[in-house]
């Protein structure tokens, strides 16, 4: 079997992104990963960016999945300015201007009711999840901006901005996501450079998924159990489809919105819940 029928048999629409190359930070980790194979499989040329050298990992499977040679790598902190807008002055060296961007690198920070949460933790939840993601759009718009070429944002938010119990920092962090996605999206509308975000709710099967159920069942909250088994059951019962959502799935709607099948669509959180709230 050839790349070219991997693609096309992997997603329907085969090299729909042929020609743009997409940013995604914390590509190590599940959802960044995920959907930097999806993108690569569809045909973009994909840089990779994480705070760990885990990212070579993605690219090797970004590189077997996609049949292409190896994507771009590079390891930052998002929470540096100056480190974010070298990384940027350095691919832009090699030629490289990404006019997509999936801004996905995050902290859950830790679970603790409000009263007990630590204020370490919680300015470093928001310096990760909100300075972060500001200072990546920054550096990436201005970056695009001058090249005169239209672009895409979307930056990953979570259905915690509902206000989750005992994740107090990370449920503020994701409510400011949505805020800035909406401000950033009127701002850069004359750049032709959409801006959207999904919101994903629980996500399965793996680490993200486990340690949540852990950390939920370890901290007191009249909210859930303290087995870890029953709150799984009990995070379940809350959404509509009864299930959680695959890795793929999320995917899936970030590179719609990346996307030009989303071209009139900017200023929007999806909310990948299976009709959770």
């Amino acid at each position: 079997m050839t790349a070219q029928t991997q693609r096309a048999s992997h997603h329907p629409v085969a090299d729909a992104l042929d020609g743009r190359t997409a940013l995604v930070t914390g590509a190590a980790g599940d959802i960044g990963r995920s959907t930097a194979l999806r993108l690569a499989v569809d045909g973009a040329r994909v840089v990779l960016a994480d705070v760990s050298s885990r990212v070579e990992e993605t690219a090797s499977m970004c590189a077997d999945r996609a049949g292409t040679a190896n994507p771009v790598t590079t390891v930052f902190d998002v929470t540096d300015a100056e480190a974010v807008q070298q990384a940027f002055d350095d691919l832009n060296a090699d030629g490289v201007v990404p006019d997509l961007l999936f801004n996905n690198a995050g902290y859950q920070g830790a679970f603790s009711n409000i009263v007990d949460y630590d204020p370490e933790d919680f300015r470093r939840v928001l310096d990760i999840n909100v300075v972060g993601v500001f200072n990546v759009l920054k550096s990436f718009s201005r970056g695009l901006i001058a090249t005169g070429r239209p672009g895409s944002i979307v930056n990953t938010a979570s259905m915690a901005h509902g206000g989750a119990p005992n994740m107090a920092a990370y449920s503020a962090s994701k409510a400011a996501v949505i805020a800035l996605t909406k401000t950033a999206a009127k701002d850069l509308a004359s750049n032709a450079i959409r801006v959207n975000s999904i919101s994903p709710a629980f996500v399965g099967p793996g680490d993200m998924w486990d340690r949540q159920v852990q950390r939920q069942a370890d901290t007191p909250s009249q909210y859930f159990s303290d087995d870890p088994a029953e709150v799984a059951r009990q995070m379940i019962s809350a959404v509509p489809l009864r299930r959680y959502g695959s890795l793929d799935e999320v995917a899936a709607v970030a590179r719609f919105l990346l996307s030009d099948e989303a071209s009139y669509i900017t200023g929007f959180d999806i909310e990948v819940s299976g009709g959770a709230v």
